[in-house]
Protein backbone atom coordinates (compact mmCIF):
# COMPACT_ATOMS: atom_id res chain seq x y z
CA UNK A 1 0.00 0.00 0.00
CA UNK A 2 3.17 2.33 0.89
CA UNK A 3 4.23 1.05 -2.08
CA UNK A 4 1.61 2.30 -4.36
CA UNK A 5 0.85 5.63 -2.85
CA UNK A 6 4.88 6.40 -3.31
CA UNK A 7 4.38 5.66 -7.10
CA UNK A 8 0.93 7.32 -7.14
CA UNK A 9 3.02 10.40 -5.67
CA UNK A 10 5.88 10.27 -7.98
CA UNK A 11 3.91 9.73 -11.27
CA UNK A 12 2.04 13.34 -10.04
CA UNK A 13 5.26 14.73 -9.52
CA UNK A 14 6.56 13.63 -13.33
CA UNK A 15 2.97 15.36 -14.69
CA UNK A 16 3.27 17.79 -12.95
CA UNK A 17 7.33 18.61 -14.10
CA UNK A 18 6.17 17.93 -17.62
CA UNK A 19 2.88 20.29 -17.66
CA UNK A 20 5.19 23.24 -16.17
CA UNK A 21 7.76 22.60 -18.40
CA UNK A 22 5.45 22.55 -21.58
CA UNK A 23 4.04 26.04 -19.62
CA UNK A 24 7.09 27.64 -19.05
CA UNK A 25 8.17 26.53 -22.94
CA UNK A 26 5.21 28.10 -24.53
CA UNK A 27 5.43 31.07 -22.73
CA UNK A 28 9.03 31.79 -23.80
CA UNK A 29 8.09 30.74 -27.53
CA UNK A 30 4.99 33.47 -26.99
CA UNK A 31 7.66 36.01 -25.31
CA UNK A 32 9.57 35.80 -28.49
CA UNK A 33 7.78 35.48 -31.19
CA UNK A 34 6.53 38.81 -29.73
CA UNK A 35 10.14 40.23 -29.35
CA UNK A 36 10.47 39.41 -33.23
CA UNK A 37 7.01 40.48 -34.43
CA UNK A 38 7.99 43.75 -32.89
CA UNK A 39 11.80 43.80 -34.85
CA UNK A 40 10.10 42.60 -37.93
CA UNK A 41 7.65 45.68 -38.08
CA UNK A 42 10.23 48.27 -37.24
CA UNK A 43 12.48 46.75 -39.95
CA UNK A 44 9.54 46.77 -42.76
CA UNK A 45 8.35 50.16 -42.15
CA UNK A 46 11.92 51.94 -41.15
CA UNK A 47 14.20 50.12 -44.67
CA UNK A 48 13.14 52.41 -47.03
CA UNK A 49 13.74 55.51 -45.15
CA UNK A 50 16.82 54.56 -44.07
CA UNK A 51 20.25 56.24 -45.26
CA UNK A 52 23.82 55.65 -44.48
CA UNK A 53 23.77 59.82 -44.24
CA UNK A 54 21.10 59.34 -41.97
CA UNK A 55 23.95 58.40 -39.12
CA UNK A 56 26.85 60.28 -40.57
CA UNK A 57 25.38 63.78 -40.94
CA UNK A 58 24.05 65.77 -38.43
CA UNK A 59 20.73 67.80 -38.82
CA UNK A 60 20.25 70.28 -41.99
CA UNK A 61 18.22 73.11 -42.82
CA UNK A 62 14.54 72.27 -42.61
CA UNK A 63 15.67 68.54 -41.06
CA UNK A 64 12.59 68.35 -38.72
CA UNK A 65 10.47 68.90 -41.38
CA UNK A 66 11.73 66.02 -42.81
CA UNK A 67 14.35 67.32 -45.33
CA UNK A 68 18.12 66.73 -45.62
CA UNK A 69 20.35 65.67 -42.74
CA UNK A 70 20.90 62.99 -40.00
CA UNK A 71 21.06 62.14 -36.30
CA UNK A 72 24.99 62.31 -35.88
CA UNK A 73 24.55 64.45 -33.21
CA UNK A 74 22.42 62.35 -30.81
CA UNK A 75 24.48 59.11 -31.59
CA UNK A 76 26.99 60.63 -30.40
CA UNK A 77 25.71 63.07 -27.63
CA UNK A 78 24.25 59.68 -26.02
CA UNK A 79 27.37 58.02 -25.72
CA UNK A 80 29.02 60.38 -24.65
CA UNK A 81 26.01 61.21 -21.83
CA UNK A 82 25.82 57.50 -21.21
CA UNK A 83 28.95 56.68 -20.78
CA UNK A 84 30.19 59.73 -18.44
CA UNK A 85 27.50 59.49 -16.39
CA UNK A 86 27.64 55.62 -15.73
CA UNK A 87 31.59 56.15 -14.99
CA UNK A 88 30.65 58.72 -12.47
CA UNK A 89 27.84 56.17 -11.17
CA UNK A 90 30.07 53.52 -10.53
CA UNK A 91 33.01 55.65 -9.34
CA UNK A 92 30.72 56.69 -6.30
CA UNK A 93 28.67 53.07 -6.16
CA UNK A 94 31.77 50.49 -6.07
CA UNK A 95 33.59 52.17 -2.94
CA UNK A 96 29.77 52.44 -1.22
CA UNK A 97 28.99 48.63 -2.25
CA UNK A 98 32.52 47.19 -0.75
CA UNK A 99 31.82 49.19 2.28
CA UNK A 100 28.50 47.96 2.68
CA UNK A 101 29.00 44.55 2.54
CA UNK A 102 32.58 43.91 4.10
CA UNK A 103 32.77 46.74 6.88
CA UNK A 104 28.82 46.78 8.12
CA UNK A 105 27.60 43.55 9.23
CA UNK A 106 24.99 41.65 7.25
CA UNK A 107 21.87 42.54 8.98
CA UNK A 108 22.56 45.98 11.06
CA UNK A 109 20.15 48.30 10.77
CA UNK A 110 22.44 50.90 8.86
CA UNK A 111 22.70 48.50 5.65
CA UNK A 112 18.86 47.69 5.87
CA UNK A 113 18.26 51.26 5.73
CA UNK A 114 20.93 52.17 3.08
CA UNK A 115 19.53 49.53 1.12
CA UNK A 116 15.95 50.96 1.43
CA UNK A 117 17.00 53.75 0.56
CA UNK A 118 18.36 52.53 -3.05
CA UNK A 119 15.44 50.65 -3.67
CA UNK A 120 12.81 53.69 -2.88
CA UNK A 121 15.58 55.81 -5.15
CA UNK A 122 14.96 53.28 -7.94
CA UNK A 123 11.33 53.56 -7.67
CA UNK A 124 11.47 57.38 -8.45
CA UNK A 125 11.03 58.39 -11.63
CA UNK A 126 13.55 60.11 -13.93
CA UNK A 127 11.41 63.15 -14.27
CA UNK A 128 12.21 63.91 -10.69
CA UNK A 129 15.62 64.11 -10.84
CA UNK A 130 15.50 66.10 -14.00
CA UNK A 131 13.29 68.58 -12.27
CA UNK A 132 16.06 68.27 -8.75
CA UNK A 133 18.70 68.62 -11.07
CA UNK A 134 17.47 71.83 -13.00
CA UNK A 135 16.27 72.97 -9.39
CA UNK A 136 20.42 73.57 -8.59
CA UNK A 137 21.01 74.64 -12.03
CA UNK A 138 19.02 78.17 -11.19
CA UNK A 139 20.13 77.81 -8.06
CA UNK A 140 23.83 78.05 -8.60
CA UNK A 141 22.70 79.96 -12.15
CA UNK A 142 24.22 77.22 -14.52
CA UNK A 143 22.94 76.54 -18.12
CA UNK A 144 22.24 73.36 -19.82
CA UNK A 145 25.27 71.17 -20.83
CA UNK A 146 26.77 68.30 -20.95
CA UNK A 147 28.39 68.21 -17.57
CA UNK A 148 25.26 68.84 -16.06
CA UNK A 149 23.13 66.10 -17.68
CA UNK A 150 25.76 63.66 -17.02
CA UNK A 151 25.64 64.52 -13.43
CA UNK A 152 21.75 64.45 -13.36
CA UNK A 153 21.85 60.99 -15.22
CA UNK A 154 24.12 59.56 -13.29
CA UNK A 155 22.07 60.08 -9.89
CA UNK A 156 19.17 58.09 -11.89
CA UNK A 157 21.44 55.27 -12.94
CA UNK A 158 23.17 54.97 -9.21
CA UNK A 159 20.74 53.14 -7.50
CA UNK A 160 20.09 50.78 -10.64
CA UNK A 161 23.57 50.24 -10.43
CA UNK A 162 23.70 49.83 -6.18
CA UNK A 163 21.62 47.13 -5.71
CA UNK A 164 22.90 45.23 -8.81
CA UNK A 165 26.02 44.91 -7.25
CA UNK A 166 25.06 45.12 -3.97
CA UNK A 167 22.85 41.26 -5.08
CA UNK A 168 25.93 40.26 -6.83
CA UNK A 169 28.58 40.74 -4.12
CA UNK A 170 26.44 39.10 -1.59
CA UNK A 171 25.84 35.67 -3.52
CA UNK A 172 29.46 35.43 -2.88
CA UNK A 173 30.12 32.53 0.02
CA UNK A 174 31.09 33.55 3.07
CA UNK A 175 33.58 30.51 3.13
CA UNK A 176 35.54 32.04 0.59
CA UNK A 177 35.85 35.18 2.55
CA UNK A 178 36.90 33.17 6.06
CA UNK A 179 39.57 31.65 3.87
CA UNK A 180 40.98 34.48 3.21
CA UNK A 181 40.88 35.92 6.73
CA UNK A 182 42.71 32.98 7.59
CA UNK A 183 45.23 33.76 5.39
CA UNK A 184 46.19 37.25 6.94
CA UNK A 185 44.12 38.93 4.05
CA UNK A 186 42.60 42.14 5.63
CA UNK A 187 39.14 43.19 4.54
CA UNK A 188 40.27 45.80 1.94
CA UNK A 189 42.49 43.29 0.39
CA UNK A 190 39.57 40.40 0.37
CA UNK A 191 37.08 42.91 -1.23
CA UNK A 192 39.73 43.90 -3.97
CA UNK A 193 41.20 40.92 -4.54
CA UNK A 194 38.87 38.15 -4.26
CA UNK A 195 35.65 39.33 -4.14
CA UNK A 196 35.78 41.09 -6.98
CA UNK A 197 37.37 38.78 -8.95
CA UNK A 198 34.68 36.33 -8.02
CA UNK A 199 31.75 39.00 -8.95
CA UNK A 200 33.68 40.11 -12.31
CA UNK A 201 30.70 38.73 -14.24
CA UNK A 202 28.23 40.39 -11.85
CA UNK A 203 29.62 43.21 -12.18
CA UNK A 204 30.04 43.66 -16.12
CA UNK A 205 25.89 43.03 -16.04
CA UNK A 206 25.40 45.63 -13.54
CA UNK A 207 26.89 48.15 -15.42
CA UNK A 208 25.34 47.59 -19.00
CA UNK A 209 21.72 47.50 -17.32
CA UNK A 210 22.57 50.80 -16.18
CA UNK A 211 24.01 51.74 -18.95
CA UNK A 212 21.24 50.65 -21.15
CA UNK A 213 18.50 52.61 -18.90
CA UNK A 214 20.63 55.77 -19.10
CA UNK A 215 20.71 55.20 -23.15
CA UNK A 216 17.02 55.38 -22.94
CA UNK A 217 16.10 57.96 -20.60
CA UNK A 218 14.53 61.43 -21.82
CA UNK A 219 12.91 62.65 -18.65
CA UNK A 220 16.51 63.07 -16.36
CA UNK A 221 18.10 65.11 -19.41
CA UNK A 222 15.03 67.19 -20.94
CA UNK A 223 15.80 69.78 -18.60
CA UNK A 224 19.68 69.39 -17.94
CA UNK A 225 21.48 68.62 -20.97
CA UNK A 226 19.40 70.99 -23.43
CA UNK A 227 19.85 70.22 -26.93
CA UNK A 228 21.84 70.89 -30.13
CA UNK A 229 22.42 70.09 -33.86
CA UNK A 230 25.91 70.13 -33.26
CA UNK A 231 28.34 68.25 -32.13
CA UNK A 232 29.43 68.31 -28.82
CA UNK A 233 33.12 69.39 -28.09
CA UNK A 234 33.00 70.58 -24.01
CA UNK A 235 31.61 69.51 -21.01
CA UNK A 236 29.44 72.76 -20.91
CA UNK A 237 28.08 73.11 -23.69
CA UNK A 238 24.68 71.70 -24.48
CA UNK A 239 24.60 67.83 -25.86
CA UNK A 240 22.00 66.25 -27.96
CA UNK A 241 20.41 62.21 -27.32
CA UNK A 242 18.65 59.97 -29.34
CA UNK A 243 15.59 59.66 -26.95
CA UNK A 244 15.35 64.07 -27.07
CA UNK A 245 15.46 63.81 -31.25
CA UNK A 246 12.87 61.37 -31.41
CA UNK A 247 10.94 63.25 -29.41
CA UNK A 248 11.50 66.47 -31.37
CA UNK A 249 11.05 64.77 -34.23
CA UNK A 250 7.72 63.34 -33.46
CA UNK A 251 6.56 66.67 -32.79
CA UNK A 252 8.08 68.62 -35.47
Amino acid sequence: MRLSTAETRLRRRKWLDRAFYRLMLASAVIVALILLLILLTILRKSLPALKLSMITRTPGAGYYLGHEGGILNALVGSLEITLGATLLAFILTLPAIIFLNTYLKKKSTLSETIRLALDILWGIPSIVFGAFGFLLMLTFHLRASLLAGMITLALVELPILSRALDETIRLVPAELKEATYSMGANRWQTATRVVLRQVFPGLVTAVLIALGRGLGDAASVLFTAGYTDRLTTSLLQPVATLPLAIFFQLNS
